[in-house]
């Protein structure tokens, strides 16, 4: 089958690989429709090369249709149409029945410290084959796998694989209150789905990006927007009677903007070997923190910080006089997604789409396309702000 592969820094090529096959009773095969590029994804394009090997299939946002399920499988057929959650979850464990599927304790990568296995997301998780690509693998398909009717686009089902949900999960651990205002750092795919939740759930959402085509999607939404600033906290301030937003939704990461230090050293760590920059990541701070930075700045005291971009750094500095004193509470992590699929569902089938899925893919393509989408992607050129490749 075609694939995308991760060849390099910066350098992702599609290529020719071995068809998936069932390895365990419990893996279904999927034909892949659509899967999207993620912003993470850039993160294994730049910064967390040193986790990758060359010729590693990328990918974690596909849907598809089943074409495969192993002997205990028994709540798929083949010919069912579903959406593929990033992250690989049993559906048994401790952590799963507390909904807590990113922790998985059958799927964890212990060997790397990290919690549950994600498909097409480097050694840190597990080297799993993603799902940019015509076909995929997909392990514990009892439990994983979201079944979805077939009248309707893909595009209305294809987000809740990860930036829905992701987005949702954010905005819910902003616990923002009733008429409250919540400010959204990026208005990439998650922060623009994380605008529009806290719409729809009744808040006033200030979202900040330097873009000015986010910006004007998520005006579109209801959303006021600012252009990101050094001064980006004081008009924060300025617009919420001095105090600042009752809570903010960090969907930026790990690559953010207007950290130049830390830009440096992405680069450098790019010329060590892999096992030289795994250690400095594994013990060093390098994530660009002028966004979680601005963020707690900004968040009225005793409102909530809530990170739903990407980090990497094991240590990062923060301000921790600040953060104590202002009583900021901070919640993070990756997203449990199949702990909100069941309630996202009906809102993606709703006729009157309150979410917006329909508008936020800008570049649609086939798999070969993928390499240049990429590289638009990452530079945010014309106007790119979520691509979907149909393999």
């Amino acid at each position: 089958m075609k694939a995308l592969t991760w060849q390099g820094k910066r350098s992702v090529s599609v290529e020719e690989v071995p068809d998936p096959v069932i390895q365990e009773p419990t893996d279904a095969i999927i034909r892949i429709t659509s899967t999207a590029i993620c912003g993470s994804d850039l993160h294994l394009y730049e910064v967390l090369g040193p986790y990758m090997h060359k010729g590693d299939v990328i990918g974690h946002e596909p849907m598809g249709i089943v074409v495969e399920v192993g002997s205990s499988v028994t709540n798929l057929t083949v010919g069912d149409r579903v959406v593929i959650p990033f992250g690989i979850a049993c559906g048994q464990c401790f952590m799963c029945r507390r909904g807590l599927q990113s922790q998985c304790e059958t799927t964890q990568v212990k060997e790397k410290g990290s919690g549950a296995a994600l498909f097409g997301y480097s050694e840190l998780y597990g080297s799993v084959p993603g799902g940019q690509a015509e076909y995929l693998r997909v392990p514990f398909a009892d439990y994983g796998p979201v079944k979805v009717g077939t009248e309707l686009p893909d595009e209305r089902y294809l987000f809740l694989s990860d930036i829905l949900p992701t987005a949702w999960q954010g905005v819910k651990y902003a616990d923002v209150p009733d008429g409250g205002t919540l400010a959204v750092f990026g208005l990439g795919p998650v922060g623009q789905f994380g605008s529009r939740i806290g719409r729809y759930l009744g808040q006033r959402v200030i979202g900040i990006d330097p873009v000015p085509e986010r910006r004007a999607m998520a005006a579109r939404h209801g959303v006021e927007t600012l252009d990101y600033s050094k001064t980006v906290a004081d008009e924060l301030r300025d617009m919420t009677e001095g105090r600042g937003p009752d809570a903010v939704l960090d969907a930026v990461g790990m690559e953010a903007h207007g950290s130049p230090v830390t830009g440096f050293a992405h680069q450098a760590l790019g010329l060590l070997p892999d096992k030289l920059a795994q250690k400095a990541m594994e013990t060093a701070g390098v994530d660009r923190l002028a966004a979680l930075h601005a963020a707690l700045h900004a968040v009225r005291r005793g409102g909530t910080v809530s990170l739903s971009g990407v980090y990497g750094g094991q240590a990062s500095p923060m301000p921790m006089l600040s953060m104590f004193d202002k009583q900021i509470q901070l919640r993070m992590g990756q997203c449990n997604v199949r702990n909100w699929t069941d309630e996202l569902l009906p809102l993606v089938e709703d006729d009157a789409d309150p979410l917006g899925v329909m508008d936020l893919v800008t570049h649609r393509a086939g798999l070969g396309e993928a390499p240049a989408l990429y590289e638009k992607f990452q530079k945010k050129q014309d106007g790119c702000i979520k691509v979907v490749l149909n393999p």
